[in-house]
């Protein structure tokens, strides 16, 4: 009888196994399926038909192309004497750009990518002396290295700047925030929109959601320590990947990304 008894609970043990185990899988394959899902229709779903006019308040989200130097919805009016690249780099370049009102200005364009926070550093320590400010034009990259890069300006003691012409989205304006002083051209442009964190689809979603929050915290963190009202994350959380949401004047001086703006 206890034999017996001991074959039943064998069965039923492994039975239960095998329908984890099942279960398991079932719930693999269907993340990596929905992650396929979502990155196809990521793609495809812009169709031509959104705006591309300079924003005002009320229409601010436009389309994200981080492959365009110039945002096809600012309105850059007159431009300093800096050229810019007519495509942006893949990652971060450097260079050291004089204007007669604006002084010594670093320019950086570019994507930002893992370890760029380094190279900027490395470059700055080779300065004879530092720039009065640097400008950004980025569509930005890896968040944290935004992070650094912004720390990094803060500890500097410099400016930042965003010029007529320039963008500087997704991660970047983390870069902006680092600024002492931040001054932003109404003929720029500053956007934010929800990270894309490249998180396989197998992975646990809970490893996921964890990941994704710390992330949000630290960024959160790093704004309050800049001075910047952490308030402005609501308009990155609301919009999607796809899309850039432009910030207007009073948006830019209230959040305190900006300290200045100008024409």
């Amino acid at each position: 009888m206890q034999n017996f008894k001991d074959k039943i609970s064998d069965l039923t043990i492994g039975r239960g196994l095998k329908i984890i185990l099942f279960l398991q899988v079932v719930v693999a394959l269907f993340l990596i399926v929905t992650d396929v899902a979502a990155r196809w229709h990521f793609n495809q779903m812009f169709d031509g038909s959104e705006p591309t006019s300079p924003v005002a308040p009320g229409d601010q989200v436009r389309r994200y192309d981080p492959t365009r130097p110039t945002p096809q919805f600012s309105n850059p009016g007159t431009r300093p004497d800096i050229d810019l690249p007519e495509d942006l780099p893949p990652r971060l370049e450097f260079m050291i750009e004089q204007d007669p009102e604006l002084g010594t200005l670093l320019v950086m364009n570019g994507a930002i990518e893992a370890g760029d926070a380094g190279r900027l550093a490395a470059y700055l320590a080779d300065l004879d002396s530092m720039p009065d400010a640097i400008a950004i034009n980025s569509p930005g990259g890896i968040v944290d290295e935004a992070l650094a890069i912004g720390q990094l300006i803060r500890t500097r003691e410099l400016d930042t700047r965003i010029l007529p012409g320039m963008g500087c989205f997704s991660s970047c304006p983390y870069v902006l925030a680092g600024g002492v002083e931040r001054h932003v051209s109404l003929s720029g442009a500053v956007g934010l929109h929800q990270h894309y964190y490249e998180t396989p689809g197998y992975m646990p979603v809970f490893f996921a959601v964890e990941n994704i929050q710390r992330g949000q915290g630290a960024t959160m963190g790093f704004l309050i320590e800049m001075g910047i009202d952490p308030g402005i994350m609501i308009h990155s959380l609301r919009t999607p990947p796809n899309d850039i949401y432009v910030l207007v004047e009073s948006e830019l001086l209230e959040s305190r990304i900006a300290t200045t703006v100008t024409e």
